[in-house]
């Protein structure tokens, strides 16, 4: 039996789909205020209302993000800051919200009521017992749980980027930078660093 050659098409090879860029960037600045002294017990409070709070009025995002946003597909968390972030953001482009970005919590060490500081120590001192002695209350996600969070989320933004799409998430500071780091340990490469303030974000590429 005579087999047919291949023809022209055939023969060439099929180039690879070119993975797309991930860029994890936080949330606008929250319209809750940092000017108080606070005690444990007013943190966790303070913290609460954070979580479920929105945006200062007035602000407007960087160029660089809208234009991010512009080529990519949008995610962000559940949370009202992260969610007007994304619509400000975006212009309406559709977005993605799903509760795998929402932030690490951030539960405040018992100190006596005599220690009091602003809510960004009480941040610093939070994270640090939470990261180093695990330190959660009952119901609240541990630091092994959200562990095991970021490389979800870092699965999902993967698999999307593999398809050949730009990713931005918009969503938290500590947990943004959990998946980063997840992100490095996969072979990714941080390629433009702006830091973890407001409207700042990381932009990641596969090597």
């Amino acid at each position: 039996m005579t087999e047919t050659a291949p023809t022209r098409a055939e023969s060439l090879p099929v180039a690879p789909v070119r993975s797309g860029a991930i860029v994890l960037a936080r949330h606008g600045e929250p319209a809750l205020s940092r000017k108080i002294k606070l005690t444990s017990d007013g943190y966790r409070d303070w913290w609460g209302r954070y979580e479920v709070g929105g945006l200062l009025e007035g602000q407007t995002p960087p160029d660089c993000l809208v234009e991010q946003a512009d080529h990519s597909v949008i995610y962000h968390s559940t949370r009202p800051r992260a969610i007007e972030t994304a619509r400000a953001v975006a212009r309406g482009r559709p977005l993605i919200e799903d509760p795998i970005f929402i932030e690490a919590p951030l539960p405040p060490p018992n100190f006596p009521d005599w220690f009091r500081v602003g809510p960004r120590a009480w941040g610093v001192i939070s994270r640090f017992w939470w990261w180093a002695f695990d330190h959660h209350g009952e119901g609240e996600e541990s630091r092994d749980q959200a562990k095991v969070r970021a490389r979800q989320a870092a699965d999902m933004l993967e698999a999307r980027a593999a398809q050949g799409d730009d990713v931005l998430v918009l969503a938290h500071g500590f947990f943004n930078g959990m998946v980063g780091m997840e992100l490095t340990r996969r072979g990714w490469r941080c390629t433009r660093d702006r830091g973890f303030q407001y409207w700042c974000g990381r932009k990641f590429e596969k090597r």
